[in-house]
């Protein structure tokens, strides 16, 4: 490598420039530290990316038989790494993409409103799992019912409120765990001093299924919490479009009530409950009405079926 730089630095500095733009890069850096373990280990002397050792990389997963998607996720950063290097003029072998085999994509379970009934705080807000509860107790303004979410994707923050049934309850929940002594660091607390973890959320959500009696197709099959998250996008804009509303004009109010800087994600949630519309704002776009679904909410954003209409 050029200019006495070692793989370790390279790294360093790929990680230091992409925290610069906003990106956390936390489990990318731990993937490339052993990756720079394992390039030191297996071709010592090494201090960039050959075919060789980025395909012994790949072949040391395989061996432990991993699965394709996590098999993706321990290629991605190596590519972002050769990338890198190669933007600096440094040789670097990068993997083809064609070389893996593409997850399974995950069909996503578009929630009922029958089954919303049984499900609520991440659905009523939209909010991602890490965000709900990753909240301390001063995050939640229980008296306005407004969420204060801190260092979300991208490193941003934003305030989301919540209806006035889930305020109450909210309330409750803090006047009963939230507020006690030992437990006002976590709004959501699990050990002491921690937050809940995701597998206690998981390990929770395949038990609410259960007594909402709604199925779960195992492991990688879903449904899953996050899930919810595309229900409340889409039933958000499953509603405008019963309304008669310019949804397009709409969209960045979803955007900033969810944290997002694109819906892309949600427009293909959306094909598969309204087949026949397109992309909302698209050029030539023209809306059909679907058949009501329920009295529609006065305020733009909705979370009428886990919330105010409950």
């Amino acid at each position: 490598m050029s200019a006495g730089i070692t793989l370790s630095d390279a790294i360093m500095a790929l990680v230091a420039e992409k925290r610069a733009v906003g990106y956390k890069y936390h489990a990318e850096q731990r993937v490339l530290a052993r990756f720079e373990a394992f390039s030191r280990s297996e071709f010592p002397g090494l201090d960039t990316l050959t075919e060789a050792s980025v395909q012994g990389w790949i072949s040391a997963a395989r061996r432990r038989g991993v699965k394709p998607a996590t098999l993706q996720g321990l290629a991605a950063p190596v590519r972002e790494l050769a990338r890198w290097l190669g933007r600096r003029g440094v040789a670097a072998y990068l993997l083809p993409g064609s070389a893996l085999p593409r997850p399974v994509r995950y069909v996503p379970h578009i929630y009922t409103d029958r089954e919303l009934a049984a499900l609520r705080t991440i659905y009523a807000c939209g909010l991602r799992c890490s965000e709900a509860r990753l909240l301390r107790a001063g995050d939640v303004d229980i008296d306005a019912g407004v969420l204060h979410i801190r260092d979300a994707k991208g490193g941003k923050d934003r305030q989301v409120p919540v209806c006035e049934a889930l305020r109450a309850r909210l309330a409750r929940y803090h006047a009963q765990v939230a507020g006690q002594p030992g437990q006002r660091e976590w709004f959501f607390p699990g050990r002491p001093g921690q937050p809940l973890t995701l597998g206690n959320v998981g390990h929770n959500f395949r038990r609410f299924l259960w007594q909402a009696r709604i199925s779960h197709g195992g492991r990688g099959h879903g449904p899953r919490v996050h899930v919810l998250r595309h229900t409340f996008a889409v039933n958000n804009l499953r509603f405008w479009f019963a309304q008669g509303q310019d949804v397009g004009a709409l969209l960045p109010v979803l955007q900033t009530y969810m944290g997002h800087s694109s819906l892309a994600g949600t427009a293909y949630y959306l094909h598969r409950v309204l087949p026949g519309h397109h992309r909302p704002g698209a050029a030539g776009h023209r809306r059909r009405r679907p058949a009501r679904h329920g009295r529609a909410a006065s305020w733009p954003l909705t979370s009428r079926c886990s919330c105010a209409g409950s």
